[in-house]
């Protein structure tokens, strides 16, 4: 186990809190919730790939980073015409 492994690790258990807001927070709240587990769901990715060392395992985070981005914009334009 080196360090990579234990940044992923302890940003994994970092989620946990995020969870429960996801769970029970408010909408606007879950929704930036959402965005944030995201961002740290692809950093832990990026971590796992320089962990194994393998340049192939960083295609999925890349994706995920996009994806993730125009997720969140699509549920505010959904949410935009509601009251927040």
């Amino acid at each position: 186990m080196n360090i990579w492994f234990v940044g992923a690790t302890t940003l994994l258990l970092a989620l946990v809190p995020v969870a429960y807001v996801l769970i029970r927070g408010e909408l606007i709240e879950a929704l930036v919730a959402l965005e944030l587990a995201g961002t740290v769901v692809t950093v832990i990715l990026l971590l796992i790939g320089e962990g194994f060392k393998r340049n192939s395992y960083y295609t999925l985070p890349v994706v995920l980073a996009f994806t993730n981005v125009v997720g969140v914009l699509i549920f505010v334009r959904f949410l935009g015409d509601r009251e927040l």
